[in-house]
């Protein structure tokens, strides 16, 4: 060989294994990529995210583990089309495997298995990829150890890479079958380009089978990218009683509103669970909302930690002694959902119209302009017109001679801030006269935490000296458990409880606690009830109502457990997953 000859060979080896350096990195991201979207998909199909990613991330390691092995017995002259192979297998089992999960949720009480099949099968191609790419680049590397530490390096550069891309732009900004095809797409182009290149320098024969592979893989990927919105919709259909009529992957959650027309009944989903339902929605936030609002001697501030859907701002906006609401949800999807959909806007009665929106700077929360809301109650006009302008509100038409008068009354200043209400907690000064915290159940850890001793603890230090919060707390008779748990742990926290619960259809048995600062003796809360009266409107309940969900049944409140749920030892997570519902 000529000096010319070995130099030009040296390049294309170089350049060989700078090309699968490339293709580790890549696949690296990839396959961290694949593992996020499987491990997401498990939690929001069978639910309790910190089990699901468990799970789903050990099963995978696992199986990597058992690819790992298989790659021995593969001949050194098949390497190359089996990397091919394993790129192309990742592209069709990642890209499709959202929506065939979903479609067998759908239809066949098996679907766990559809799950864990592909959770285990792309970890078997995971764990020969590896291994298989480091037998290729050995030709091409001078030492083992040179070889080793550019793979796994790539590999391991890429993994944090992907999860970049996964929690910042993917998670964000698509939905998880579109993530998946993006995902599937990269997979595929390091198949391409390994097959035209090895193929251009002789490496390995043409092959027309090979390349008729090759493009039924793309066209089947364009094809699943181009359509899965729409097969989303289509699989997601038989999830739900009624015609969904709204549906999005936010950052944070799955947002689902079906619309029955005959009944004119609407629903609102968070990630498959039933979060409210229009006929009876009322059942549900009037005991949340006016109890605590009538008891308060003093309600001129009041925080609403939760209630993205508006409907507790609804209804505290009806007492004209309210000067300030601050309503905090970690989603702004959610709350810009509620302020703009039909559906949704009519039945929180549009109680987020001209709400001033916040925003977090790097010292911390800093709130928008001033924006204050006002009640027209000219008498041509019903009660839940609301206007940001006094002018329009009727104040200008008292000026002018010969009109209908009117007048405007001011209702509050309302906030709305899309920030985890634990570190809300911790940044914003300040107390409240009146907490109401409106949470969805305890299902994943991160709303496990927003029930623990410790966010408790910081809810009791933003609450006046005579000021009351109200807590929604699951079932009291289908999560016996966890609503007795939640109890214990706001009492834990320093604070005097008293429970209640009502009957919502949609929901079963309800259950809420009041609290408040043991400086304020139970007696008086009791005497207060005695004589409770509404003053202002309400479509179910009722002083005497209120007073009967103070009583439970024989039992209902008795329990040998004694666990707090806290941040470090999240036990209602456990209690609520596997020891409620058990009597549906």
């Amino acid at each position: 060989m000529t000096p010319n000859s070995m130099e030009s060979a040296q390049k294309s080896f170089n350049f060989a294994s700078f090309l699968l350096c490339a293709c580790m990195f890549a696949s690296g991201a990839c396959g961290i990529i694949l593992e996020y979207i499987q491990a997401s998909l498990a939690s929001m199909i069978l639910g309790n995210a910190f089990e699901q990613w468990a799970m789903v991330i050990g099963l995978m390691m696992f199986w990597m583990g058992f690819g790992s092995l298989i790659q021995a017995r593969i001949k050194k002259e098949y390497l190359i089309y089996v990397f091919i192979g394993i790129e192309i297998a990742l592209a069709l089992a990642g890209g499709f495997s959202p929506i065939l999960t979903y479609l067998s949720y759908g239809y066949t009480a098996h679907y766990s298995l559809v799950l864990y099949f592909f959770v285990s099968f792309i970890g078997i191609m995971i764990g020969l990829e590896i291994p298989v790419i480091i037998r290729i680049n050995n030709d091409y590397s001078t030492e083992l150890s040179t070889n080793l530490g550019n793979i796994l390096s790539a590999d391991y550069i890429g993994s944090l890479i992907g999860s970049l891309i996964y929690v910042f732009v993917l998670l964000r900004y698509t939905p998880i079958t579109e993530a998946a095809f993006l995902t599937a797409g990269m997979n595929f182009l390091l198949a391409l380009v390994t097959f035209v290149y090895f193929t251009r320098k002789k490496l390995i024969p043409r092959s027309v089978v090979l390349s008729l592979i090759m493009g039924l893989t793309l066209f089947t990927l364009v094809y699943g990218y181009l359509n899965n919105r729409q097969w989303q919709v289509k699989i997601e259909q038989p999830l739900y009683d009624d015609p969904i009529v709204y549906s999005r992957a936010s950052q944070y959650q799955h947002i689902v509103i079906t619309h029955y027309k005959p009944f004119d009944e609407i629903r609102l989903f968070l990630n498959g669970n039933l979060q409210l339902c229009s006929t009876d929605e009322a059942r549900y936030h009037e005991p949340l909302v006016h109890p605590v609002m009538s008891l308060a001697k003093i309600k001129t501030k009041v925080l609403i930690l939760g209630g993205g859907d508006g409907c507790a701002l609804r209804e505290v906006l009806k007492y004209k002694e309210v000067k300030e609401v601050m309503l905090v949800d970690l989603d702004p999807a959610m709350t810009s959902l509620a302020a703009t959909h039909p559906l949704l806007v009519r039945i929180n009665r549009n109680s987020f119209k001209d709400a001033r929106n916040t925003i977090l700077s790097a010292t911390g929360v800093t709130p928008g302009p001033d924006r204050q809301i006002y009640m027209n109650t000219t008498k041509n006009l019903g009660p839940d017109q609301i206007s940001s302008d006094p002018a329009v509100a009727g104040g200008a038409a008292d000026q002018i001679p010969g009109t209908r008068t009117s007048a405007s009354r001011h209702l509050a200043d309302v906030k709305v801030m899309n920030i985890d209400a634990d570190k809300f907690l911790e940044k914003i000064p300040g107390f409240w006269d009146i907490i109401i915290v409106d949470m969805p159940d305890p299902s994943t850890p991160e709303l496990t935490k927003l029930y623990s001793r410790e966010f408790y603890k910081k809810v009791k230090q933003h609450l006046s000296q005579n000021g009351l919060m109200v807590v929604q707390s699951t079932s009291p008779y289908l999560a016996k458990e966890s609503f007795l748990c939640i109890g214990r742990t706001i009492e834990d926290s320093g604070l005097t409880v008293l429970p209640f619960h009502e009957n919502v259809p949609s929901f079963g048995d309800w259950g809420w606690y009041l609290a408040w600062h043991p400086g304020i003796q139970k007696n008086k809360i009791m005497d207060r009830i005695k004589t409770l009266e509404f003053s202002v409107e309400t479509r179910f309940l009722t002083p005497e109502l209120f007073r009967s969900e103070l009583v439970f049944g024989k039992g209902m409140l008795g329990t040998n457990r004694r666990e707090i749920n806290t941040i470090l030892y999240p036990v209602l997570l456990t209690i609520y997953n596997h020891d409620s519902w058990l009597l549906e």
